[in-house]
């Protein structure tokens, strides 16, 4: 094939092959992530102020020339181009050898890594963080029914993250997001966090199915609570929202069971980090509790 035909079949023509290739693999991180988020292109936009039409050439493959020269000025100084863009402050010289170090190992091994560290450092507070039960998942896994039940088993508090996030804002959830954003909404959800840890000692808690998607706080979640993963197939979860009144998800009904599938596609890398992993696929609430305390007793 002569270069010119080649170069018709790429996204931008006026690009290598290999930064046409780029553009895609950024499209594709890009939709990945919003999926983990839970968002639509449409409320990406609002949220970044960025058009539905950039947004859909940049997840497409069609992104502007100037990520392509960003990219090349931080290969030619040598560094990942997550370190130009990076807001935070330049991270310590132990923990970029660290991170260096478990990237010469297999991906496998970084759980291992993770866990051992876990319990080498927080190895006081292992006692109290077993007192502490959260629960997380996609809408429709049983979260709500299931910690009520375990709540009322225990004796000890329900809560549910998204009535504290409520209370730290002084808004609803919607309103948060209109008015301040998705980050606005993570800073108010680490807060909530802190102060339910903060507060009591024993809880059983409904976190917010998206909290995966940030690090920082599911990070927070795993290290002070024991967290229980609840899973379902994404037929059982659309049907079980359908049937507690909700029939939005018929609204074009297989866009939304795609757009499920890829949600949780995007999130179970990290729902898996739970401490226990809960499948309630066709069974009864009564069968998934014993399940639960059953893993509990362990």
């Amino acid at each position: 094939m002569s270069n010119d035909e080649n170069s018709s079949r790429l996204k931008r023509p006026d690009l290598s092959v290999e930064e046409n290739n780029y553009l895609l693999m950024l499209g594709d991180r890009i939709r990945d992530l919003r999926a983990q988020r839970g968002m639509t292109r449409k409320m990406l936009a609002q949220q970044s102020g960025v058009s539905e039409r950039y947004l859909a050439q940049l997840e497409t493959g069609h992104g502007n020339i100037s990520i392509i020269l960003l990219r090349q000025i931080a290969q030619g100084l040598g560094f990942p181009i997550v370190d130009l863009v990076r807001e935070e402050p330049e991270q310590s010289p132990e923990l970029t050898l660290l991170m260096q170090y478990l990237g010469r190992f297999p991906p496998k091994t970084h759980e291992w890594a993770r866990r051992l560290l876990q319990n080498e450092l927080e190895s006081t507070g292992r006692t109290a963080r077993r007192q502490r039960i959260a629960f997380i998942g996609l809408r429709g896994a049983g979260k709500t029914t299931l910690g009520t039940m375990l709540a009322d088993h225990l004796g000890v508090p329900f809560l549910e993250l998204a009535k504290v996030i409520e209370q730290e804002a002084g808004a609803d959830l919607s309103e948060i997001f209109s008015l301040y954003g998705q980050s606005a909404y993570r800073r108010y959800e680490r807060r909530g966090l802190e102060s339910v840890v903060a507060n009591n000692e024993a809880f059983v808690l409904i976190a917010g199915g998206s909290i995966v998607s940030e690090p920082a706080n599911f990070d927070l979640l795993l290290s002070s609570c024991f967290t229980i993963w609840l899973r379902a197939s994404p037929e059982e979860h659309m049907a079980r929202v359908m049937a507690q009144g909700d029939y939005r998800p018929m609204n074009g009904n297989q866009e939304a069971m795609e757009d499920l599938k890829r949600i949780l596609a995007g999130r179970t890398a990290m729902y898996s980090k739970a401490d226990a992993i809960i499948d309630t696929s066709g069974r009864t609430a009564e069968e998934s509790f014993l399940d639960i305390l059953e893993v509990l007793s362990r």
